[in-house]
């Protein structure tokens, strides 16, 4: 006979126990924890394939047309070129932000080249999927919708229909029957996941994976589940914004942490082609505690204002508020400014905003953080031509930075005219031409000059 046993499976990691516990050993998370039930009986068995003998490197055919351009270049670029056939996409982003209708779309935008989409729904139904296909103008034949959430049922339709793209929307929705757990556990999804993937390297299909994330904004499900599949892109954006970032940080095929930029208009997602523009704001009357800094996003330089507002506090404690960056390397750079420029900080309130809704989490911001939160204590405003981009060290020192001349490049395009610099960065400048070049070695010596 088939024993059974229930196990307790926290819905973060996949760590396992054989009894409740309020909080998970293994990520730490309270009240994860889902009540699951173990047959020690059942053996996983794969789909039916022809088994594939290994053969010899050299004797593997190379493919001649290896990706598929979906024409949205933004997208294009985050994936390295184009969809991987075989390929397994994971998709996470909050509810709304705008992952079915980028998917709809790219299917609209296979369907123009001959090729078949399978777009499955397990929380829609087709007459809604239809609706937003209305609105988005998606109309092929080369389109198949299916309101499935069966697993078995849905691989025997990749079968029958044998589209070059399939989108699963959502792998949270999807259920094995063999397993008796509820549709979005930690099994459940492992396991529908698991078979997706294969099937897609057997076909040569691309999948698409819709995840849910969680409050924290990661995908919901174990860790494993990202490492199982070639891509993994995010959503990110603000909902009373109006612009998408679409970000890689997986991808088996192309560069990591590359962005592609879109924009929600009534008939869907547009690519931006120039982001650079969104996160300037071009004002005629210059403010002080406002610094333009350049920042890399995978092979992409962007140009990114920051704001920082200096005011006397007026209770005890003052207030450290920080958006857009990361507020540990904000409290270093306002004890460095302390330490090493003599500013008198510690009795007022600092706020620090990056314009736009980006993140900015490199190291070579740190210059123009800091400049922007000393031209807010001395209410000097810095000139609106001038970029800044340099890392700040502890002892004050402005040390250089990576891939310069994609920076200076993209300011000099823009129409900067001054760039603050470390002088570290001196030799990386022989093709600028229409910028006024600084060099600074230290945090004091760069507001000397430009406050």
């Amino acid at each position: 006979m088939t024993k059974s046993r229930t196990v307790y499976v926290c819905a973060q990691c996949g760590w396992k126990t054989s009894r409740w516990v309020g909080r998970c050993s293994g990520c730490e998370e309270w009240d994860s924890m889902t009540e699951e039930e173990c047959k020690s009986g059942y053996t996983h068995t794969l789909p039916e394939y022809d088994i594939e003998n290994p053969i010899c490197l050299t004797d593997v055919k190379s493919v001649s047309k290896l990706r598929t351009n979906t024409n949205i270049e933004e997208f294009d670029r985050i994936l390295g070129g184009g969809i991987v056939a075989g390929s397994a996409v994971l998709v996470g982003g909050t509810p709304g932000i705008g992952k079915s209708t980028l998917l709809l779309q790219i299917c609209q935008k296979f369907s123009e080249q001959g090729c078949v989409s399978l777009y499955v729904t397990g929380e829609e139904s087709t007459a809604q999927i239809k609706l937003r296909a209305d609105r988005l103008n998606v109309s092929s034949k080369n389109i198949f919708l299916v309101a499935e959430n069966n697993l078995d049922v849905i691989l025997e339709h990749i079968r029958k229909i044998s589209p070059k793209l399939v989108i699963i929307d959502s792998v949270q929705a999807m259920f094995k029957p063999v397993l008796e757990s509820a549709p979005g556990t930690v099994s459940q999804v492992r396991q529908c996941a698991n078979e997706l993937i294969q099937i897609a390297k057997k076909t040569g299909s691309s999948v698409f994976l819709v995840g849910h994330v969680t409050k924290q904004g990661v995908i919901a499900g174990p860790k494993v589940l990202e490492h199982m599949v070639d891509t993994v892109l995010y959503f990110e954006g603000e909902k009373f914004m109006s612009f998408r970032i679409l970000r890689a940080v997986k991808n088996r095929f192309g560069p990591t942490n590359e962005i592609g930029i879109f924009e929600m208009c009534n008939n869907g997602l547009r690519e931006v082609k120039d982001p650079s523009e969104i996160f300037l704001s071009r004002t005629q009357n210059l403010i002080s505690g406002s610094s333009i800094i350049s920042c890399i996003e995978g092979t992409r330089a962007l140009l990114v204002e920051v704001q920082a507002l200096v005011t006397r506090s007026n209770f005890g404690t003052p207030e450290r508020k920080v958006s857009g960056a990361d507020y540990n390397r904000v409290a270093m750079i306002i004890a460095v400014l302390e330490k090493r420029t003599g500013l008198l900080l510690g009795g007022n309130d600092i706020f620090v905003n990056v314009v736009g809704g980006v993140k900015i989490d490199e190291p070579a911001a740190d210059l123009g953080i800091a400049i922007a939160i000393a031209s807010s204590f001395k209410d000097v405003a810095i000139p609106g031509d001038t970029i800044i981009i340099g890392e700040l060290g502890l002892g004050g020192e402005i040390r250089g930075a990576n891939q310069f001349d994609s920076r200076l490049k993209e300011a000099e395009r823009l129409g900067f005219k001054n760039a603050i610099i470390p002088k570290d960065n001196s030799k990386d400048t022989s093709g600028i031409k229409s910028l006024k070049i600084t060099e600074v070695s230290s945090l004091a010596e760069a507001i000397d000059k430009i406050c």
